[in-house]
């Protein structure tokens, strides 16, 4: 119960799902409810394969090109925090990785829900990062199924949050998801901050004791 809590707390501050609420508002504005759940859904389906993928084949490709675990854990440290400390200090990019001409287009195409929302915005770097880190870690059979449900609870908050999405807005405004945002942006750095630290620890540990 505890991993499931950990896992599913650090993957949904990373992810921060409500921090992209403004942006699905934006891009689905012209949408009636039916398209917007069916936006919704995918979106949440290709978090999931999305992040599947990388919790259970991400170590591979790291073998691949030759990069440490470590390696993986201080850089993606480095990303969670930094994306926690623009979250905390008001500063983070409102496109989170969307510049103006993939928004436009985005709003011409039909379906949003594989680019931009999952990817860039939702299954980013740290999130993908974490979960390679985390699968290095546990690894027997009950951590994997108590991982791939935290996953696919991360997955079913994503559909809840974006198919309410249009009254979260109304319900909170935009001082109301800056707040959220702040919050979540204090736990994400901790996060990170905790990543670099065991990293660092581990390499000391390996080479010098």
């Amino acid at each position: 119960m505890e991993l499931f809590i950990y896992l599913f707390a650090a993957l949904f501050s990373v992810i921060n799902p409500i921090g992209t609420v403004p942006i699905f508002v934006g891009l689905t504005m012209d949408d009636d409810e039916k398209e917007r759940s069916r936006i919704s859904l995918w979106t949440a389906i290709n978090v999931f394969l999305i992040l599947i993928i990388s919790f259970f084949f991400g170590e591979y490709v790291l073998t691949f090109f030759g990069i440490s675990i470590e390696a993986l854990r201080i850089a993606g440290g480095i990303i969670i925090a930094t994306s926690g400390f623009s979250l905390l200090t008001g500063n983070f990019k409102k496109k989170r990785g969307v510049n103006k001409k993939v928004e436009n287009d985005a709003q011409r195409r039909n379906d949003i829900a594989l680019t931009p929302l999952a990817i860039p915005m939702l299954a980013g770097p740290g999130s993908i990062s974490l979960l390679i880190a985390f699968y290095h870690e546990h690894n027997n059979l009950t951590d994997i199924l108590v991982s791939v449900f935290a996953i696919l609870t991360v997955a079913v908050a994503i559909f809840i949050v974006l198919r309410s999405a249009h009254y979260l807005a109304k319900i909170l405004g935009a001082s109301g998801i800056v707040a959220i945002s702040r919050i979540v942006g204090f736990i994400v750095i901790a996060i990170g901050v905790q990543y670099i630290i065991s990293s660092i620890i581990t390499i000391v540990q390996a080479n010098f004791m």
